[in-house]
């Protein structure tokens, strides 16, 4: 038996028991009688891979990554209890996927996908950096300016490929202004996929995102405007539920 991947089985364990109540560091170590400092080292490693979230000086919860991987929807449970209803009229309403996301580091983490039933749909990965998203740049750039600044310090800018109009940081929060401006975010990617995204709130802060993806052979059929005022329409149906 490996003891260091035994204990960190140990407090995954002990913090799903109540995946949405965070747990002090000082807590976790003394129900193992572990070492404060060993006690931080695992967490931080399943920190670093999601299974485990840091909620400022709170404490550590369960996270995304343990859910995602067994499909669980409970993550986040009061925004997707929500949002689903929602999302399954709008993908109704398009017969296109609708997506509901986080964001996780530098990562669009999506927790919740409504599916159309067209023969050819757009396949959005659970997770993809943040910056190669419509939904991602959306919830960049909603962060308030103070975390946006910390944002770009600590992730740096756009690789190529991911956001080809950003090239500089100039360029970039440019982007990301008009973003903010207009309320969604829109992208079309290399691979002629259109994807619309607008943020869902709880008190004036920014929780998720929510977005529509099509081919874009589809999208020439549909308006935009509208699609991004029905878009609008549902995110404020989810906001009044979350308030």
């Amino acid at each position: 038996m490996i003891q260091v991947i035994n204990r960190a089985l140990d407090l995954l364990e002990y913090i799903s028991v109540e995946p949405d109540e965070p747990k002090p560091l000082s807590v976790i170590a003394s129900h193992f009688n572990l070492n404060a400092g060993t006690c931080a080292n695992i967490l931080k490693t399943l920190v670093s891979r999601k299974y485990v979230e840091k909620i400022d000086k709170k404490g550590y919860c369960l996270g995304s990554q343990a859910y995602l991987l067994t499909g669980n929807e409970g993550y986040q449970k009061d925004l997707v209890r929500a949002a689903k209803s929602e999302m399954e009229e709008l993908t109704a309403i398009y017969n296109e996927n609708s997506l509901l996301s986080i964001l996780v580091k530098d990562t669009r983490s999506a927790i919740v996908r409504i599916t159309g039933t067209n023969n050819v749909q757009v396949v959005t990965s659970k997770e993809k950096r943040a910056y190669d998203t419509a939904s991602g740049r959306l919830l960049i750039a909603m962060l308030p300016d103070p975390e946006l600044d910390a944002f770009i310090v600590k992730y740096g800018l756009p690789i190529k490929g991911e956001w080809d109009e950003a090239k500089n940081e100039k360029s970039l929060r440019a982007h990301l202004q008009e973003i903010r401006s207009r309320g969604y975010a829109k992208q079309v990617t290399a691979g002629n996929i259109v994807g619309f995204a607008v943020a869902l709130y709880a008190n004036e802060k920014v929780l998720a995102s929510l977005a529509l993806y099509m081919p874009e052979y589809r999208f020439q059929l549909a308006e935009e405007k509208k699609i991004v005022a029905d878009l609008l329409a549902a995110s404020a149906k989810i906001n009044k539920n979350l308030s």
